[in-house]
Parts: structure tokens; sequence; C-alpha cells
């Protein structure tokens, strides 16, 4: 029985393989980050895109009709 709690608090100890790993909690942070920030860039340029595609529209006609 000794042998088994020796073992046992070895894994959950300070040392143990079996403590909280704080890498992983900063690795999760990035990819919300991340997450967040691609849905805000493909939210703004779902709304510009149309703008954008207008003022270039309108400056291909421009050219065009420039001699």
């Amino acid at each position: 029985m000794q042998k088994l709690t020796t073992i046992a608090f070895s894994l959950i100890g300070p040392g143990g393989k079996l403590r909280r790993r704080e890498e992983g909690q900063g690795m999760v942070e990035y990819s919300l980050i991340l997450a967040l920030v691609s849905v805000a860039a493909i939210g703004t340029l779902t709304a510009l895109g149309t703008d954008v595609k207008g003022i270039f529209t309108t400056a291909s006609g421009a050219l065009k009709t420039t001699p």
C-alpha cells in the first residue's frame, strides 16, 4: 500500500506528470484571439467589398474613356 501511495503522489505532485500544464492555456488564448481577429477581418472585408468594387469599377470606366 505504501508503494501505491508513493506512486500516486509522484504523479500528481509538484514534479509529477499529471500536474497542470499552463503552456496549453496560452496556446488556447492565442487561438481564440486569432479566431476573433479572423472573424473581424472577414466581416470588415465583406462590408467594404462592395464599396471597393464600386471604386475600382468607376476608376476603370474613367480610364477607358480617356484618350
